[in-house]
């Protein structure tokens, strides 16, 4: 069936979910694991003010270093998590890029079968305005994608 997973994750509660779904379904039929954690372009409205090119470089590299360890606490929960549950997994914490984007290019880079990730389930406005990576994953994947709400 299935056997290298992609576990999407942000370390919120909901994607909490999504991982330890997507560790049952990978412990249940042996399957590898990679988790991925995503962390965004530094805000360009940050960027604004008179002293902008003197502050934003500190900013970025605050912001830079609260997201990888950021990253790295999540994605060691993960790893440990998998551990506990006899799952080969890997971790990988990608930067500056949008989730969608990212988890689309991993997912094909590592020849994954079955992507995993959480969603709130959002519609409409709030979809519109908030914006889903799932759903953009879902538009642009070739692989099947396990939604956990």
């Amino acid at each position: 069936m299935y056997k290298h997973l992609l576990i999407a994750t942000d370390g919120s509660e909901l994607a909490d979910r999504g991982v330890a779904q997507g560790l049952a379904l990978a412990s249940g039929i042996g399957a590898a694991v990679t988790f991925i954690t995503v962390s965004e372009q530094f805000p360009i409205f940050a960027w604004g003010g008179a002293m902008a090119g003197f502050a934003a470089g500190d900013e970025l590299a605050a912001y830079q270093e609260e997201a990888r360890k950021y990253g790295k606490n999540v994605l060691d929960k993960c790893k440990a998590s998998a551990d506990v549950a006899g799952v080969s997994a890997e971790v990988v914490h990608v930067e500056d890029k949008r989730p969608a984007e990212a988890i689309l290019e991993l997912s094909q880079a590592r020849g994954c079968d079955l992507i995993v990730m959480a969603s709130h389930g959002r519609r409409g406005l709030g979809k519109l305005l908030l914006g889903s990576q799932t759903a953009e994953v879902l538009s642009y994947t070739e692989i099947p994608v396990l939604v956990v709400r």
